[in-house]
C-alpha cells in the first residue's frame, strides 16, 4: 500500500502564522513589518471599539489588513466565561456582522477576550459560524491543534520568541507537519519598547522555501481540505472534492498537487 502524507500548500512541511488582538493603532506598524518580510497572520478586532481610543478606523480595515485575516474578538471585549449565553452569542455574532460588512468575506475566526471560555461557549461557536478560537498561553511546541476551539499558540512574542524561532527553522523531518504560532498585542511592542524583537524575528523567519506563511483560517481550511480527500481503500488513487488543490507526499517521493475536483492515481 502507498504511504501517503499530508503536506501544506506547495508540498511544504512547516507553517508559520501570527495572531494579534484588539485592533489598536500599533497594528499599522506591525502589518508593515509583516508585509516587508512576507509574514502573514490574523488580526482579531473588537468592532465596538473601531475608530476610538487609538484603535484603527473602520474605513482603513480593508486596505490595512489586505493579505491577512480579520477575525472576531467580540464587540466589546467582555470576559465571556462570566456572561450569560445570550450575551455571549450576541457579542460574537454582532462582531462577525460588523467585520464582514467591512471586509466583504465571511469572518470565521475568534480569539477569546481575556482568554475566557467555557465548555458551553466552545460548543456554541460552530453554530455561530466560528471555525476556530485561540486561548491565551504558550505551548512551547510546534504541534498541530488537537482542539481548534482551544487553540494554544506556540508562544507569546515576549516568551522565548527568537529561541523558539531558531528551533523551528532547524526542524527537518518531513514525516511530520510543524506549526509555529505567535500571538500578542501590537501595543505591547510600544509599551516595552521592543519593536526590534518583531523586526528581527520576521527578518529571521521570512523568505524560507520550506515554510508556508498563512493566516489562522488558511491553516484550518488546509486541514479541513485534507480531511475531505477521498482515498481508495488500497491508497492507489485519491479524489479531491475541494475547491482548492491539496498537496500530498507519496512513498517518500517529491510532493504532488491534487487539483480541485480531480482524481489522481498514486501508483505511477
Amino acid at each position: 500500500m502507498n504511504k501517503v502524507y499530508c503536506c501544506y500548500p506547495g508540498g511544504k512541511h512547516k507553517a508559520l502564522t501570527m495572531s494579534y488582538d484588539d485592533g489598536r493603532g500599533f497594528d499599522r506598524k506591525l502589518v508593515e513589518i509583516f508585509n516587508r518580510y512576507g509574514i502573514r497572520g490574523t488580526f482579531h478586532l473588537n468592532s465596538g471599539f473601531l475608530g476610538g481610543n487609538d484603535h484603527v478606523s473602520p474605513e482603513e480595515i480593508p486596505a490595512l489588513y489586505a493579505g491577512h485575516e480579520v477575525a472576531c474578538h467580540t464587540v466589546t471585549h467582555p470576559t465571556i466565561g462570566r456572561c450569560p449565553m445570550p450575551e455571549v452569542l450576541e457579542e460574537v455574532l454582532e462582531d462577525r456582522r460588523a467585520l464582514e460588512a467591512l471586509t466583504g468575506y465571511p469572518v470565521r475566526g475568534l480569539s477569546y477576550p481575556n482568554g475566557s471560555v467555557t465548555e458551553e461557549i466552545e460548543k456554541a461557536l460552530p453554530l455561530c459560524g466560528i471555525r476556530y478560537s485561540r486561548v491565551v498561553g504558550s505551548s512551547d511546541g510546534f504541534g498541530l491543534p488537537e482542539n481548534p476551539y482551544r487553540w494554544k499558540a506556540t508562544c507569546h512574542h515576549n516568551h522565548q520568541l527568537m529561541e523558539l524561532g531558531e528551533q523551528f527553522l532547524g526542524l527537518f523531518k518531513r514525516q511530520y507537519l510543524y506549526l509555529m504560532y505567535v500571538w500578542g498585542h501590537s501595543y505591547e511592542f510600544d509599551t516595552k519598547n521592543n519593536w526590534d524583537l518583531m523586526e528581527n524575528f520576521c527578518r529571521m523567519m521570512g523568505g524560507k522555501d520550506d515554510i508556508w506563511y498563512c493566516t489562522n483560517i488558511e491553516f484550518m481550511d488546509c486541514m479541513d481540505d485534507y480531511a475531505r480527500l477521498c482515498f481508495a481503500a488500497d491508497n492507489s488513487f485519491v479524489y479531491n472534492p475541494n475547491a482548492r488543490e491539496c498537496w500530498i507526499a507519496v512513498n517518500d517521493r517529491d510532493p504532488i498537487a491534487i487539483p480541485a475536483g480531480a482524481t489522481v492515481r498514486l501508483d505511477a
